[in-house]
């Protein structure tokens, strides 16, 4: 949101006013977002609440969301065959990508090449914290040619232990664990914007046909720059993200 206000305020063009709207059509508006709403006090104060894991939730969320769109017309007919062929399709990927992590993870379990990897860092005796923008370049890296779900499968088992090895603000293990977790679910994320092949921005500017590659990947740059400050605060002051277990 910073960005956006930054961005409008130093290029008023690029970011022109929208029609003003009376606060009766905003709240008509709001109105009209009641199933959404109601899902998401459904889901997440159940959750909270105590009434079922978040697995469940999720289960509850889908079925309330899949009835909502039925009621709409959304899943009917053409929709529904779609939706069917896009799960299918998902999913496959998906069992794909799990049966390659587990091939890989039999592999480091049977070789220990991980444990070498991490020894080998560790015996480096550099910095931790240059360890930590090393792996953060690759992920980022990474991001260009592959979605999150693969990157995390395929590199946690390698870099976790390494991390998990290194003595970074004299985090505890637990602590250090949460951290590293937050990090790379931000960074992998982050990767899928980063230029020349970010994923998302390709699929973005498929949405807009009549925009260039090129000017996507410029205005994505600001919020590139301020997703790297973001981490980079995260790396030098792990207690922004780490206060929660203190409450």
């Amino acid at each position: 949101m910073v960005v956006i206000a930054v961005v409008a305020r130093v290029s008023p063009e690029d970011a022109p006013a929208g029609d003003r709207y009376s606060w009766a059509q905003r709240l008509q508006a709001l109105v009209e977002t009641w199933p959404v709403m109601l899902i998401f006090a459904v889901v997440i104060g159940g959750i909270y609440g105590g009434f079922f894991t978040p697995t469940e939730a999720a289960s509850i969320g889908t079925v309330a969301t899949a009835f909502v769109a039925w009621r709409s017309g959304g899943l009917r007919g053409k929709g529904f065959l779609q939706c069917m062929y896009g799960t299918a399709a998902a999913t496959g990927m998906i069992f794909l990508i799990l049966l390659g992590a587990d091939v890989l993870n039999v592999f480091l379990v049977l070789t220990q090449v991980n444990v070498a990897l991490a020894n080998w860092v560790i015996g480096l005796n550099v910095s931790p914290i240059l360890v930590m923008f090393v792996i953060i370049f690759i992920y980022l890296v990474l991001g260009c040619i592959m979605d999150s779900l693969s990157m995390i499968l395929l590199t946690i088992p390698i870099f976790f232990p390494i991390v998990m090895g290194l003595d970074i603000w004299g985090l505890d293990p637990e602590s250090k664990a949460i951290w590293f977790g937050i990090i790379v679910l931000m960074v992998v994320e982050i990767g899928l914007i980063t230029p020349p092949v970010g994923m998302n921005v390709f699929i973005i500017n498929s949405l807009a046909k009549d925009v260039p590659m090129k000017e996507t990947f410029k205005y994505v740059m600001p919020f590139l720059a301020s997703d790297l400050l973001r981490i980079t605060v995260i790396v030098f002051v792990p207690s922004l993200v780490l206060f929660v277990l203190k409450i």
